[in-house]
């Protein structure tokens, strides 16, 4: 879920932090969370009937990182009490922490139903609806949420990022000075020694890097901040180091100029540096990157939709050096949304009147089909500068995602991509991973990716080189057993490389 839309899980602990200093916060609080705990369960052993301690039990080991004990004492509530809405809601936020993502929106629309006047139950679970992607459900649950609590800080940040992606820039603004007049906001630390504190920027537009995972709550204490509604005069939240997550280039580029503002007050170590950032869009890399030995970059040019829907537009493509197929597609998506291979001049208007927004890249399409007609995308990620080979994705069809593509059932494509990981520079060959080397070193990214294809004489076709990637862990089925070392790997350097931008041994 994302950071900054989960608001209400953190009220308590943002007025621990205002009240103490931030670097006490977390062991002195610890330590009375534990003496309560052991208090309450004391107290529990002769009254096992007693909700409300079960209910503070419950959140104590929540606070203290015991998910699993957490979870179930949470439902032990619930099984006495099913419309119990504090319950329901902890839960929730606790599922959605641990990647239970549609079980979570279950516990908030239970909440919901069961305490119809309360306004976090509505927050909650329109930050739920959001993520999954019913925009006008969460937009109305928020608008709920304030008509019951006109204050409620959540909701007013929520629905400004909701607002601005949706191209309210006005009302986006109202409800970004409400929700945001108090600065950064400040996460929970579950873990039992002194925390590392972190600030993480954020765009309202999304296309953040997917980074919780590795700003874990028991070795961060977390400090977040939407870069477009940050007050410039505001101070910034200790920590050690910066990582800013803003990562699409060609969707945030208001963002990362208000991120670049904001990191001009500190002098603390930067994670993917703004300025990197913005050289990341697609049309800036297909340039930079085209100049680089053994590398192919598309060509790529940027349109309107309107005029790509004009009879001069074949033409105008003609003479840019264009052929046919070529790829359209809309600025700021990823996974293929919004992406299409253009066959011919007469399915070109068509293509184009189905993508959102104003602006059109048209991409030169390489060939990179194998003999067999199948195609190969590669995946890399990038980490300090050292090279990670994450997938091998193979399908028969052009557009190529590791979700869709054909291996869980060919265990021959299996093989090869476990090849792959075993040994990148064998796979490819040796111009192939020097080339990629290059491209990470002209990125200058901390943490990046690079997806890419093979052509001929090991040259690197690069179809996206940026800091949006992510490594996710692969499923439980044996038949990936050989990418969870590839991603353990990936992992543990993100994690080193963390530690040594807040000047601490990696063996924390």
């Amino acid at each position: 879920m994302s950071s900054f839309c989960n608001g209400p899980a953190v009220s308590r602990e943002r007025r621990i932090a205002a009240s103490l200093p931030a670097s006490s916060v977390p062991l002195r609080e610890r330590a009375r969370r534990e003496a309560r705990l052991a208090a309450i369960e004391a107290i529990l052993c002769g009254a096992p009937d007693g909700l409300a301690l079960c209910f503070e039990r419950a959140q104590l080991l929540d606070g203290l990182g015991h998910s699993d004990a957490a979870r179930q004492a949470y439902i032990e509530v619930l099984q006495s009490d099913s419309a119990h809405a504090g319950a329901l809601n902890d839960l929730g936020r606790l599922l959605d922490r641990t990647g239970f993502h549609t079980a979570a929106r279950t516990a908030y629309a239970r909440a919901v139903a069961a305490q119809p006047d309360d306004a976090t139950s509505h927050g909650n679970l329109a930050s739920s609806l959001l993520d999954a992607g019913d925009t006008e459900a969460a937009r109305r649950h928020y608008e709920i949420a304030l008509r019951l609590d006109p204050d409620n800080v959540a909701a007013h940040a929520c629905l400004a990022v909701l607002l601005l992606r949706l191209g309210d820039a006005p009302g986006a603004a109202a409800h970004g000075r409400a929700a945001f007049r108090a600065g950064a906001t400040a996460w929970p630390y579950r873990g039992a020694g002194e925390p590392i504190p972190v600030l993480v920027l954020h765009s309202a537009l999304g296309g953040n890097i997917s980074i919780d995972r590795y700003i874990d709550d028991r070795t961060f204490a977390k400090w977040t901040c939407v870069a477009e509604f940050w007050d410039p005069a505001a101070a910034l939240p200790p920590h050690a180091f910066v990582f800013n997550a803003i990562g699409d280039a060609d969707r945030c580029a208001v963002a990362l100029r208000a991120a670049e503002a904001i990191l001009a007050k500190t002098a603390a170590p930067i994670v993917n540096s703004p300025g990197r950032i913005r050289s990341t869009g697609r049309r800036v890399n297909a340039r930079r990157l085209a100049r680089l030995p053994g590398v192919i970059a598309p060509r790529i040019i940027t349109c309107t939709r309107a005029h790509l829907r004009t009879p001069d537009a074949v033409a105008e493509l003609a003479s840019a050096g264009f052929e046919w197929p070529l790829i359209v597609r809309a600025p700021g998506f990823h996974t293929g949304r919004h992406c299409s291979l253009v066959k011919g001049p007469e399915e070109l208007a068509e293509a184009v009147s189905s993508l959102p927004g104003t602006d059109v890249f048209v991409i030169q399409y390489i060939e990179v089909r194998a003999p067999d007609g199948t195609f190969r995308k590669y995946r890399v990620i990038v980490v300090d500068g050292a090279l990670f080979p994450l997938h091998l994705a193979i399908s028969t069809h052009w557009k190529v995602h590791y979700f869709t593509a054909d291996m869980i059932d060919r265990p021959e494509h299996r093989a090869e991509e476990a090849a792959f990981l075993a040994d990148m520079s064998g796979a490819i060959g040796a111009p192939a991973t020097a080339a990629l080397g290059t491209i990470a070193r002209r990125l200058g990214l901390d943490y990046g990716g690079i997806d890419f294809a093979l052509y001929a004489a090991g040259r690197v076709v690069v179809f996206e080189a940026n800091a949006t990637m992510i490594a996710p862990p692969p499923p439980s089925d044996e038949r990936w057993a050989y990418r969870r070392g590839p991603v353990e790997r990936i992992d543990a350097a993100v994690r080193t490389m963390l530690l040594a931008r807040a000047g601490v041994s990696a063996t924390r």
